[in-house]
């Protein structure tokens, strides 16, 4: 269960909507004269080194944001996710991919708070050395689906909590739906991002079907593939978002069909954007 590394799959299409949705949503929080927690329940290393040896194996970032990063024509609703690749990195160089801890980092204030899990030892400390722990930052070497309830409700009853493990377990599908059914109890009004991989397999559309049986006040199906489904290995993604902030829909609106413009294969992609 410790095997996975997202080393090799940094920047990828399945990052590129992730993190430019999460940026969307923090963007909006942040507006607010208002505390927020930020919970991440597999936080990840922080920052990615797209020249190791990990990220050249398969290079997916080529086929992500390889493929937006020096555009000069993306929509302006993709600037603060674009904005964060190049607080990495320089205008035109493209070492560093920053991960969703990274990233949440940049958008809190004094009175906010990060929850970071990672139980990979390697990760773990790789975590610690990328964002160190201070008042505002708590880094847990924990399993993150376990840990989330001791987080919920957060003190100032605004919170994100993005929830993307790596599903190398079908197990891994069914305590997503448990722990998100679970956290929905304790914290109705919270925004929780979901994140799963659409593969050749039946898992993903149960666990969507699952997550869609909770009752919850609004939510947003967002999904992106690059090539047609059925395709062989991670040909796309979703994002299942509860209580989204209500700008969200229309922002994706225009982010989506610039993404598989660009990172879509011949033409054989496709995106789903749906609200309740």
């Amino acid at each position: 269960m410790l095997s996975y590394r997202h080393n090799f799959h940094a920047g990828n299409h399945a990052d590129v909507l992730k993190h430019a949705t999460l940026t969307l949503i923090l963007s909006y929080f942040q507006k607010k004269q208002k505390s927020f927690w930020y919970i991440d329940t597999h936080a990840g290393v922080g920052k990615y080194d797209l020249t190791s040896d990990q990220a050249q194996k398969n290079k997916e970032f080529n086929q992500g944001i390889g493929m937006l990063y020096t555009s000069q024509d993306s929509p302006d609703e993709l600037t603060p996710y674009i904005n964060q690749i190049k607080l990495c990195n320089g205008p035109n160089e493209m070492r560093y991919y920053p991960g969703s801890p990274f990233i949440a980092n940049h958008f809190i204030g004094a009175q906010d708070q990060l929850r970071l899990f990672e139980l990979h030892p390697t990760d773990f400390k790789s975590l610690t050395e990328t964002l160190l722990p201070s008042k505002n930052i708590n880094i847990l070497k924990q399993d993150g689906l376990t840990g989330l309830k001791s987080c919920l409700p957060p003190q100032p009853r605004r919170g994100i909590t993005l929830i993307d493990p790596s599903y190398e377990v079908t197990q891994e599908y069914k305590d997503v739906f448990v722990a998100v059914k679970d956290a929905v109890k304790r914290f109705q009004t919270g925004t929780y991002m979901i994140w799963c991989p659409l593969i050749d397999r039946r898992e993903p559309e149960v666990l969507l079907g699952n997550l869609k049986s909770i009752e919850v006040n609004s939510s947003l199906y967002v999904s992106l593939s690059i090539d047609k489904k059925g395709s062989k290995g991670m040909y796309g993604s979703y994002l299942y978002i509860i209580n989204p902030p209500w700008t969200l829909r229309d922002q994706l609106s225009v982010i989506c069909p610039y993404l598989l413009e660009r990172m879509g294969i011949e033409g054989r992609g496709s995106f789903d954007l749906t609200a309740t």
